[in-house]
Parts: structure tokens; sequence; C-alpha cells
């Protein structure tokens, strides 16, 4: 059985910073892609950042510059280092592991929440 846990959520102002991180356990066929997605109530999820074993990363255009997607291979473990929070950016943040092909199942965390206020 695969757990995938989120941590590291929480109230910040606006101009803030927070790191989310994300561990990963249990058997699987390795580890590829790790990513982080987020939701805010009504909507759908959407990505935030992706990194793939090789050291490709892709980012939403709404963070880029301001969020940073980082991985430790050795502890099955990814972060999301988020610097300058506007209210936009408060939303459940999830994590996703997904194994290398030819399986490429895909394991999901259950999320965080990020509040950004003043």
């Amino acid at each position: 059985q695969v757990q995938v846990v989120e941590s590291g959520g929480g109230l910040v102002q606006p101009g803030g910073s927070l790191r989310l991180s994300c561990a990963a356990s249990g058997s699987m066929f390795g580890i590829n892609v790790m990513g982080w997605y987020r939701q805010v109530a009504g909507n759908q999820r959407e990505l935030v950042a992706t990194s793939t074993r090789g050291g490709s990363t892709i980012y939403a255009d709404s963070v880029k510059g301001r969020f940073t997607i980082s991985r430790d291979d050795a502890k099955n473990t990814v972060y999301l280092h988020m610097n300058n929070l506007k209210p936009e950016d408060t939303a459940v943040y999830y994590c996703k592991i997904e194994e290398p092909h030819p399986w490429s199942q895909e394991y999901w965390g259950q999320g965080t929440q990020v509040f950004v206020s003043a």
C-alpha cells in the first residue's frame, strides 16, 4: 500500500512564504513524476508544478517566478517553495506521485490547506 502525505500548509499573510512537503512510502515501481496541484471549492483541480526524475519542471503561469518545486529522490519527497504569496493562492494543495512507464500508477495525498490573508 502506498501512502502520500503532505504537510506545511497554514495561514500566511500576503507577500509571505511557505514550504510544502510531500513524502511517499510503500511499494511502488519507482517514482518518475512528482507534482503539486491545487483546488478551490467548486473549481477543478489545477496543476501548480511538476518535476520529473530526469530534471524537467513545469509551472503554471500564475506561479512562475514565485514558486519552486524541488525533490529528494533518496527520501521519495517533493517540496513546493512558495514565495510572495497572494490571496488567490488560497487553496487545498495536493501532491501527486506517478510511477514510471509502463506502470504509470498515480497516487494522491489527502491535501493540505494554504490560506493567504491579511
